[in-house]
């Protein structure tokens, strides 16, 4: 029987020779994980497709306005939204073009699919390969795992966005990489995992709390161990770099806006949103201070990512519970008992891979992050793309299970042969029906953004016949993506980022204050949406309006020349 401690967890000898991390089967998938990239970009943009998330938009505009604005710079980078997605995106958006059609913003989650892909297959490939060799059970894991990953229909429509969720699990999946093979004796990988955590610090949220995870853990086993893997310098050097990306983004928000958390409890945060939407009697979410429901709604926003149909929802949390049991068992009893299947190594790496449900639990009971999907009240479509997070937990388990099975000279051949095929038949299975009914995260982007876009698009309908160079007076909080899709430089817009951020609540000496104090003098059109500053600031004015639109869902906008 072995200890359950991880410290006293089998440790690799520190000369073990290892397999090569390009060789001929990296590069074979990373062709592979490419050309699907490509081609599901040129689909879903072939479509009309890319630009349906709000947010997808709004990041590419952040990035934009750094250096296309009335007041460039870095402070347009804005709290809430952590910094790295918008800055990757910036060399690709100083092309008008590329920056009007959506195409600049989808090329960091496209590199970031392909990283995420590779990712998953070092980590299996690693955690099974012995004396730098691997047989054909570790092979077949290693593989199994990177399908299960690069071939989520939901991952592959998400990585042809500007959101961040591919950039974000790449960050994480490596991460957890590094740490696996630092634990293996490889000296160098603490400080590249303390490098990666950094950047997945500056990417989500989700990223604080896997790096405080891994900091504990990697403290834990220095001092509990008799032998401890990693050395004192080494440790303090991880938990100071991933601890500095953290401290920057407070230090940010407390020089900027004068509150270190302002992207937690200031006006645009998930709290204070939750706080505006719970007004005229709305109940809130229903995991609101209940953490138990909290999870649930996680782990079935994970399920709808995986499949659509019930029973191959229910298969994948199966899978992870028989994955996880089987490490428990290896852990307790040894890798022995399992006729030489070495699984024991992979717990750790598999409860990395699992932080995520902690994370959100926590987010939607206490943070003001609601999760809604389609099977349950109010049976609608709201972040349920969160649940993408566990696609490196899924992928992991299968390649366990797999691993388990065609390992273990506990089965017979045909046993062996038969399971792995039917493992493989359950991810095709759970993957076309997310096809067939159209992914989830795709549901949610048209659900939600239909009646925008359209707004949006009948204003830059308008808004391309305005002369050139006219300078426009508009709040861009909710509707910037019309400015984009007309082609605008933001340089011709005075809106709410063209003053000085530090002056709360409003710049007396702003451009954007200035503007609406006396629009004529310095705008030559605007466009005013219902309720926001701009309309406000105008209403009793008795300017003359160009146009009005109406769309359902959406608060009107009317267009003004000011002059």
């Amino acid at each position: 029987m072995k200890h359950s401690k991880i410290a006293d967890m089998p440790k690799a000898r520190k000369t073990e020779p290892h397999v090569s991390p390009w060789d001929a089967e990296v590069q074979l998938l990373l062709w592979l994980a490419t050309c699907v990239s490509v081609f599901s970009f040129l689909f879903f943009f072939q479509r009309g497709e890319v630009l349906l998330y709000g947010d997808a938009i709004a990041h590419m505009n952040i990035a934009r306005r750094v250096f296309d604005s009335k007041t460039p710079g870095l402070l347009q980078l804005g709290t809430v939204w952590l910094p790295l997605p918008h800055l990757l995106m910036i060399p690709f958006l100083l092309s008008k073009e590329m920056w009007q059609r959506g195409v600049g913003g989808s090329f960091p989650s496209m590199a970031a699919y392909i990283l995420g892909v590779i990712g998953v297959f070092r980590l299996v490939r690693g955690l099974f390969a012995r004396n730098g060799e691997l047989d054909t059970p570790g092979r077949s894991a290693a593989w199994i795992a990177a399908f299960g990953y690069a071939a989520n229909p939901n991952l592959i429509y998400m990585q042809s966005t500007a959101m961040g969720e591919a950039l974000y699990l790449a960050l994480f999946i490596w991460a957890v990489v590094y740490f696996c093979e630092a634990m293996r004796g490889d000296n160098g990988s603490l400080t590249k995992c303390g490098l990666t955590l950094a950047a997945a610090c500056l990417t989500r949220y989700d990223g604080w709390f896997l790096a405080s995870g891994m900091a504990v853990l990697a403290i834990l086993m220095l001092f509990e161990a008799k032998n401890p893997v990693f050395s004192r310098a080494a440790v303090a050097r991880f938990v100071l770099i991933s601890a500095a990306a953290p401290a920057l983004w407070l230090a940010y928000n407390g020089i900027v806006y004068r509150n270190p958390l302002e992207f937690e409890n200031g006006p645009y945060s998930a709290k204070a949103i939750e706080r505006r939407t719970q007004t005229g009697g709305n109940p809130g979410h229903p995991g609101s201070g209940r953490l138990v429901a909290s999870a649930q709604y996680f782990l079935k926003s994970a399920e709808f990512n995986m499949a659509q149909n019930l029973w191959l929802q229910r298969g994948w949390i199966l899978l992870v519970l028989l994955a996880l049991l089987t490490l428990l068992a290896a852990h307790q009893l040894g890798d022995s008992f399992f006729l030489n299947v070495p699984l024991a190594s992979g717990l750790l790496p598999f409860l990395l891979l699992l932080i995520p449900l902690p994370f959100y639990a926590l987010s939607v009971a206490y943070g003001g992050v609601p999760i809604f999907i389609p099977a349950w009240w109010p049976f609608t479509h709201y972040n349920a793309r969160y649940g993408l997070q566990l696609l490196p937990a899924f992928s992991f388990a299968l390649a366990l299970i797999t691993y388990f099975v065609l390992g273990s000279r506990r089965f017979g051949g045909k046993v062996r042969s038969g399971v792995a095929l039917a493992l493989l038949a359950f991810l095709i299975g759970s993957y076309s029906s997310a096809w067939q009914a159209t992914p989830i995260c795709l549901t949610e982007a048209e659900v939600n953004m239909r009646t925008r876009n359209r707004l949006e698009a009948e204003l830059a309908t308008w808004l391309r016949k305005l002369p050139a160079n006219a300078t426009l007076l508009m709040y861009l909080g909710d509707h910037v993506g019309a400015v984009q899709l007309a082609g605008i430089p933001l340089k011709d817009v005075i809106n709410e980022g063209n003053h000085r951020t530090w002056m709360q609540p409003s710049d007396p000496q702003g451009l954007w204050e200035h503007a609406l104090a006396d629009p004529a003098q310095f705008a030559d059109y605007a466009v005013a949406f219902e309720g926001d500053p701009v309309w406000l600031a105008i209403k009793d004015r008795h300017l003359r309006a160009l146009v009005e639109l109406h769309v359902s869902g959406q608060a009107r906008a009317i267009l003004y020349r000011l002059r």
